[in-house]
């Protein structure tokens, strides 16, 4: 494994690949969960993304279980000292606000940061979280309010790195410029969906955001940001026939693209998915996979990435396609 650190090297030391527990504790059953976090762990890998609404979606679902269950396992293992937690608040149903998810989704109130972070310090079972993400843009809350919410949070010593997730490129860099200026903790962590396809002009991902070049750009210039990509893989469609490329990337330029990974993929005899994982890790400036994975097969591929080297033609070859 390798390991980098967030906040400019202020923040906690994490693996360069985060293992993402959307739907374990839900549609991923616990025994298989454990079985993908231990084989994480004994891989080498450091850094566990979740958050408090996961999966609200499933049948039955409250948004508990994947907070809960890693909090189960960390306590079942005595991994919470060599685990480096990510969480999100924001997106959590607000039954005040109807009983139609995301439509009543909590938002970013003050109230709701604070409330937030000690249920999921709770279900967690722990005193702090490594990283803290505003799960979802709300446009409906002053920027300051919000702001100054996470950095009491890190005043107080309960969290320790902020993020935000789902948020457009100027969203980001107001609310960072804001913090700054008034010698508040910001934002130096991104997680957006972002994968070497690039969706055509004007695509819609909904509530997702999109790592578009502007936002790739500015983090780019920012010494203590980090970019955070779910959705690398595209739920499988890289190298699955059973699975379809999603719609926002039907333009003329996939092709020349997924032509372009299929060869490199044949080149080093790596999979198109540990291709894809590697360019991200090994940009100029390093992107931190949010790996999406289900089985303990799954994670074996992707972590067969993280020693992949893409030579600088081969590189080129993927950038310019």
């Amino acid at each position: 494994m390798r390991y980098l650190t967030l906040s400019g090297g202020t923040g906690p030391e994490v693996s360069a690949l985060c293992l993402g527990i959307l739907p374990f504790g839900s549609t991923v059953d616990e025994e298989t969960s454990f079985a993908v976090l231990d084989r994480f762990t004994e891989a080498g890998g450091t850094f566990v993304d979740t958050a408090n609404n996961y999966s609200i979606w499933a049948p039955g679902g409250t948004g508990n279980e994947s907070e809960e269950l890693l909090g189960r396992w960390m306590r079942s293992r005595g991994r919470r000292e060599n685990t480096v937690v990510a969480t999100k608040v924001g997106a959590r149903p607000d039954p005040a606000r109807g009983g139609e998810w995301p439509a009543n989704w909590q938002g970013l109130a003050a109230d709701t940061v604070r409330g937030g972070i000690e249920g999921s310090l709770r279900r967690l079972g722990t005193d702090r979280v490594d990283l803290y993400y505003a799960h979802i843009e709300d446009r409906t809350v002053p920027m300051e309010e919000t702001v100054g919410a996470f950095a009491e949070l890190v005043a107080q010593g309960s969290v320790s790195v902020l993020g935000c997730s789902n948020h457009a490129s100027w969203a980001v860099a107001a609310a960072r410029q804001y913090a700054a200026d008034r010698g508040l903790a910001r934002y130096s962590c991104v997680q957006q969906r972002y994968t070497y396809l690039q969706p055509r002009p004007g695509a819609d991902f909904g509530t997702q955001g999109f790592a578009g070049i502007d936002l790739v750009e500015y983090i780019g210039t920012q010494e203590d940001m980090t970019l955070l990509a779910y959705g690398s893989l595209i739920h499988g469609a890289y190298t699955r026939d059973d699975k379809r490329i999603l719609e926002q990337y039907d333009h003329p330029g996939t092709e020349r693209r997924l032509s372009a990974l299929r060869e490199v993929a044949k080149e080093t005899g790596a999979t198109p998915n540990q291709v894809v994982l590697a360019w991200l890790m090994g940009a100029h400036k390093p992107v931190i996979p949010v790996l999406g994975v289900s089985s303990v097969a799954q994670l074996e591929e992707a972590l067969g990435a993280v020693d992949l080297e893409l030579a600088p033609e081969l590189r080129a070859k993927l950038d310019t396609a």
